[in-house]
């Protein structure tokens, strides 16, 4: 989106500042399928971190995300936790995902996740 959408960083603003990651988003971005939900930043980079530390060739870039984030200007990434890229009828990966969305590059979405099989 050249502008992006004034209602998804209005639901980003909410999660931000509910602390909360019980909601459910799906995207199109960049031609690819998002589904899962939502996760405050900070929430979201403690995570990151956690798995990263927690792996013995990657634990240098764990504190990475340890850094801090302005709490006063809008939102302008969606952090997905528990997340799948949909592909045909499959969600990748299996377990869920961490994937974090730029808003520009939203051109749809949906509140909610879809569901998919892996049958």
């Amino acid at each position: 989106m050249s502008k992006p959408d004034e209602l998804l960083v209005d639901v980003a603003t909410l999660v931000e500042s509910g602390h909360t990651n019980q909601m459910s988003l799906t995207v199109v971005a960049g031609g690819a399928v998002i589904t899962g939900r939502l996760a405050p930043e900070s929430v979201w980079r403690q995570r990151v971190s956690e798995v990263l530390a927690d792996s013995a060739r990657l634990s240098d870039f764990s504190a990475v995300f340890t850094g801090t984030t302005c709490a006063e200007k809008p939102p302008t990434h969606l952090h997905f936790h528990v997340a799948r890229i949909l592909q045909g009828t499959v969600g990748i990966p299996e377990t869920g995902g961490m994937y974090r969305v730029a808003i520009d590059d939203v051109s749809a979405w949906t509140l909610g996740d879809f569901s998919y099989s892996d049958h």
